[in-house]
């Protein structure tokens, strides 16, 4: 058989879908292998900054256990010193008190403005 004319034409634009259903096949494939990869980016950085932020929450219950010793030992050697164990811890309450009004009545935004220079340091 001889080829007609038309069946020339029909194999051109055969190939044009077939070249434009590859072209975004393709795409398609490229568009998901990216979105793939910025998953995997978030959930790393995700995790970074929850090692972080448990690394942190490690060492602030540290420091707390540490401050109570401290604030205990500092209470026990005021009493020591005065006669009384109460008026050593009395003394160590007013100091806390102190703090608690200071930051309250006189600097209400100091506190906050240094954890906030806290927490973005973490991400510096």
């Amino acid at each position: 058989m001889k080829p007609t004319k038309e069946s020339g034409t029909d194999r051109r634009k055969g190939g044009i879908p077939k070249l434009l259903d590859e072209t975004l096949s393709s795409t398609l494939d490229d568009v998901k292998t990216i979105v793939d990869a910025r998953m995997e980016l978030i959930k790393i950085e995700l995790s970074e900054k929850l090692a972080i932020l448990t690394a942190v929450l490690v060492i602030a219950v540290i420091l707390v256990a540490g401050a109570a010793y401290l604030v205990t030992t500092i209470a026990f050697f005021v009493g020591e010193l005065t006669g009384h164990v109460s008026l050593g811890f009395l003394s160590v309450s007013l100091v806390f008190i102190g703090a608690f009004v200071f930051l309250t009545r006189f600097r209400p935004n100091l506190l906050k403005d240094l954890i906030q220079k806290f927490i973005i340091s973490l991400y510096d």
